[in-house]
């Protein structure tokens, strides 16, 4: 939490960002003339589509009519954009259904409001969308997706689309959940991949919970490494081999070897996939450097930690909307309920009655409130872009405390550890506003506003009823 002007500013010069300035406005030049180009052919090859059901009018068999005209359009432009012609009937199945089905996204396309990113994720989520709801869910959709990155938005889409969709995310998910499965795909060298479908909420939590003990094993290496280090040193002092009575040393009193690591320089991925197969076949990692003599280690009491935001109409079993696995997508209330049932303390948010913006968070047992607050209202690190869930990120004081900061919650924001550092070692700055907005200033001088996060639960003030005529 220092500021940035410490270790360097990622950039030389004034010259280089000034050449910075200069290569960030062609990019931006050349974003606009790409995306120019892509909803031109978007529309061409929706209109060779259209062109497909020409021929197909008068005729008897009009399906294979169309599809006989569809496959010798797609064999022509497939010459043109260098492709098979099943790809290509493919891009103009899709280019239809966009052209057609979400006018106001093309809208928003052609006119730079959004981009390529933004029009998958609308497609993608919007034929989740029954059709007499569409034309709304396009027009919200826009609105959220409007000054944000494609990545963020596709959980709040989801979410949007599951409270449109005419059964409830409790039956579709029971039903889904029937098709869990454990398979195994062939691969070449003597690997395989190992493939299951599991519920949304099992698989985080075993992500999370292998990442947890995969760094444990990690950070108890480089201990080891730095004690043999110490140990080498001494080792190399006159008479360090042998004890006061002139003999070796005894076993217990020299440093533990941790033959473990003899070695040892697995990645994080390559310790995960070991811990993996471990836990599966053995129940207990086989390895575990974090434990003491025939005592048991921490790797075993390491439990995933997952974070999840969810209605309290929803936990009191009178809503089953879906609830919002932070940084994932959608679970089934039920779920989100027996999540709720073994929670060991509670918060208490308070909200803004028509937004839904966090504004204060307590709770029964108040430990850290601030931190639970801030991972309410963040959900996800702050800096432009990134959805790393806030329970991985770090508090950052937007003002150093350093430099007179306040450790308050309007001078904190969760930041990842990468561009925690991205903050504080390069020209990036970054000004927090009320209501937990920050304002990015990039090395070029562009302003990029980052929001807090919208909840994906809010609620609006009714109307007065209306009291009628007065009885006299």
């Amino acid at each position: 939490m220092h500021s940035n002007g410490g270790l360097g500013s990622g950039i030389g010069s004034d010259g280089d960002v000034d050449v910075l300035a200069q290569l960030v406005a062609d990019a931006e030049g050349i974003a606009d003339a790409a995306r120019a180009a892509q909803v031109r052919e978007v529309r061409l090859l929706a209109a060779a589509g259209q062109l497909a059901e020409s021929p197909a009018a008068g005729s008897s068999e009009k399906i294979k009519a169309r599809e006989m005209a569809l496959r010798g359009i797609a064999a022509e432009l497939a010459g043109v954009f260098v492709t098979t012609d099943r790809t290509l009937q493919r891009r103009i199945d899709e280019a239809r259904d966009l052209v057609e089905n979400y006018p106001v996204t093309m809208t928003a396309w052609e006119d730079g409001r959004i981009v390529r990113g933004h029009v998958r994720v609308i497609q993608e989520v919007g034929c989740l969308v029954p059709v007499e709801e569409r034309a709304e869910f396009e027009r919200v959709a826009v609105e959220r997706c409007e000054g944000e990155r494609p990545n963020r938005v596709l959980e709040a889409l989801r979410m949007i689309a599951e409270r449109m969709h005419p059964r409830t995310f409790t039956e579709r998910h029971e039903e889904a959940a029937a098709g869990r499965c454990v398979r195994v795909q062939s691969g070449a060298d003597g690997m395989s991949d190992l493939i299951a479908t599991l519920p949304t909420v099992i698989a985080d939590g075993i992500v999370d919970r292998l990442t947890r003990q995969a760094r444990e094993i990690i950070n108890a290496r480089a201990q080891a490494d730095a004690a043999a280090g110490v140990a080498e040193g001494r080792a190399d002092a006159p008479d360090a081999g042998a004890d006061g009575n002139g003999g070796a040393p005894d076993a217990d009193t020299t440093i533990r070897d941790g033959s473990s690591f003899v070695g040892d320089a697995r990645t994080i991925d390559q310790v995960r996939a070991d811990v993996f197969s471990d836990l599966l076949l053995a129940g207990t990692p086989a390895l575990d450097p974090t434990g003491t003599g025939d005592g048991d280690g921490t790797l075993g009491a390491i439990r995933a930690h997952v974070q999840v935001a969810v209605s309290a109409l929803t936990l009191m079993g009178q809503d089953e909307g879906p609830a919002d696995l932070a940084g994932r997508s959608p679970i089934d209330a039920a779920t989100a309920r027996k999540l709720a049932g073994n929670a060991t303390s509670w918060d208490r948010l308070l909200t803004h009655p028509v937004t839904g913006t966090v504004l204060e968070c307590d709770s029964y047992r108040p430990t850290a409130a601030m931190v639970r607050l801030l991972r309410a209202r963040d959900r996800h690190c702050r800096f432009p872009g990134c959805r790393q869930p806030a329970i991985r990120c770090e508090l950052d004081h937007t003002i150093a405390a350093s430099e007179g900061g306040a450790t308050h919650v309007c001078n904190l924001a969760n930041l990842c550890k990468r561009h925690h550092d991205v903050k504080h070692h390069t020209r990036w700055h970054v000004r927090q506003l009320p209501g937990g907005r920050l304002v990015w200033t990039s090395p070029t001088g562009r302003i990029y506003r980052e929001d807090a996060p919208p909840p994906l639960v809010a609620f609006t003030i009714a109307e007065p009823p209306d009291p009628g005529p007065p009885p006299f």
